[in-house]
């Protein structure tokens, strides 16, 4: 990842535009990283990878009964562990 100050980036914008096209650019500003300029393909990429949230109550009988019917697999067994003390 290339790091270069707001006031080199001004300076050379069409520089780091063109290196984004690569690689991430931070831009940083009185010593402290302050934005990151990046392609818009590596942007979408990371768009698809947001989490979606839904309701329960809107999920299909379908969905429910695969949930119900899940089974954890043997080599996760231990991370049951990790919710023995957890209360609702």
């Amino acid at each position: 990842m290339s790091v270069v100050t707001s006031a080199e980036f001004q300076r050379k914008l069409g520089l780091y535009q063109d290196k984004a096209l690569a690689e991430p650019v931070t831009i940083t500003r009185n010593g402290r990283e302050r934005l990151v300029l990046l392609s818009v393909e590596e942007y979408q990429r990371l768009k698809r990878r947001d989490r979606r949230v839904g309701l329960t109550s809107e999920l299909s009988e379908e969905w429910i009964e695969a949930v119900s019917k899940a089974v954890v697999p043997e080599e996760y067994g231990h991370l049951d562990a990790e919710l023995k003390d957890w209360k609702p």
